[in-house]
């Protein structure tokens, strides 16, 4: 593990947001899904993600996710991917990581 400063880690922009809509993308190699993510002040954005494992569309419309907001957008299978929605990566599949109590769209993780 490579020790790092606070001032790098600050640099990483870190907010959560409802997910408003889910698709699959099915462009994708790994089946993955496209959200669409409101992210309050900081606008709607959508991103792939391969979380296909653990949920289904419908458990995943209205929850809250964290994700970093300013990493440059990447196009993945067909898709803008403006956010790296994140989550601990276990074996079985992506578990994603999300506030324990609801909060604003768009608050900042720190």
């Amino acid at each position: 593990m490579t020790p790092i400063d606070y001032s790098d880690f600050d640099k990483v922009q870190m907010h959560v947001g409802t997910i408003l809509k889910v698709e699959p993308n099915a462009k994708a190699r790994k089946p993955a899904f496209v959200l669409t993510i409101d992210f309050g002040e900081w606008g709607t954005k959508t991103s792939s993600a391969q979380i296909t494992q653990h949920y289904t569309p419908e458990t995943l419309v209205g929850r809250q996710v964290v994700a970093v907001l300013n990493f440059p957008p990447l196009r993945i299978a067909g898709i803008k991917s403006e956010v790296l929605v994140l989550g601990a990566m276990e074996e079985s599949g992506v578990v994603l990581l999300h506030p324990s109590q609801e909060v604003a769209n768009g608050t900042r993780v720190a």
